[in-house]
């Protein structure tokens, strides 16, 4: 069967009402399945996570960037996070029988029908991207780049849309791309020191010389005497999530600061969790070890 997953995220983690429209959203649609769904106040950002059959993606997708146009009001909206608009982001990745081709194409679909029907402008990237330099999500948007600052840019030089006018409303602007899995995985530090947190993310991630497949940034979490070192684990085979929380581990160690915690945001790989245990137990445990696995095979 060809399935698709789509992990959007929305700029609105405070207020439950918002996230459980979205939620119907999903439950709307019959062949789709809602898998997590999750919601951070202090970034104001919510992460749903959900699959269905490809001929159902066009519409879903849609329906989730359309209600939460409705229900954001991007002239107000504030947070940790790093955001364009009320659906910041829209990645849509290929499961079984899927191509990536297939999703590309869904991508600009979506992407399309969102600028010429709720005239919000639409960014393409990653796999989707029509303009290379396009394909990293931060090259579009980042903590220097946000929102405030696209309302300034668009439709000059760079920040011509993909689809839609060259103007902001209160829904912001929207990315969206066909992208391969990934891990969103965040560890927590027992310092409130946010420069030490810069550079301990500034050590693990591929743009300064660190792991090739980890995308991270740090943030001081409010009220907390917390740093969150924020990452995207782009290629979790590669760069296996164990060596990523004892690179962390290290470096903050160098700065008298120690792991508090860790989190994953949405979905993770069944491997990857598996090559993490097995590194820490020194184990060979496989897939046909597990109950659950076996189980859902029967």
């Amino acid at each position: 069967m060809k399935l698709v997953e789509l992990v959007p995220n929305f700029s609105n983690g405070q207020d439950k009402d918002v996230v459980g429209l979205l939620e119907k959203c999903v439950e709307s649609i019959p062949s789709a399945k809602l898998l997590d769904s999750e919601m951070d106040y202090d970034h104001n950002r919510s992460v749903i996570t959900a699959v269905c059959p490809i001929n159902d993606v066009v519409d879903l997708a849609f329906d989730l960037i359309k209600t939460a146009a409705e229900n954001m009001d991007m002239d107000v909206q504030k947070g940790l996070h790093p955001r364009f608009g009320s659906t910041d982001v829209m990645p849509l990745v290929p499961l079984e029988d899927t191509s990536m081709e297939d999703c590309v194409k869904l991508s600009h679909e979506i992407g399309k029908k969102v600028g010429n029907e709720l005239k919000i402008p639409v960014f393409m990237y990653a796999n989707s991207a029509l303009d290379p330099k396009r394909k990293n999500l931060e090259n579009i948007r980042n903590k220097k780049f946000q929102i405030e600052e696209l309302r300034k840019a668009i439709g000059k030089g760079d920040y011509v849309p993909d689809y839609g006018p060259s103007k902001i409303g209160k829904a912001g602007a929207t990315i969206i791309g066909a992208r391969d899995l990934l891990i969103a995985y965040n560890i927590y530090l027992n310092s409130d020191d946010i420069q030490a947190g810069r550079k301990i993310a500034s050590a693990i991630r591929a743009r300064d010389g660190g792991f090739a497949y980890v995308k991270s940034l740090a943030f001081r979490m409010p009220g907390k005497n917390l740093v969150q070192i924020s990452m995207n684990i782009v290629n979790y085979r590669k760069n296996p999530i164990y060596r990523i929380f004892e690179a962390v581990r290290s470096e903050a160690a160098g700065y008298g600061i120690s792991i508090v915690k860790s989190e994953f945001i949405g979905m993770v790989p069944r491997d990857a969790i598996v090559d993490t245990i097995n590194h820490y137990l020194m184990s060979d445990i496989e897939n046909k070890n597990i109950l659950d696995f076996k189980a859902g095979k029967i």
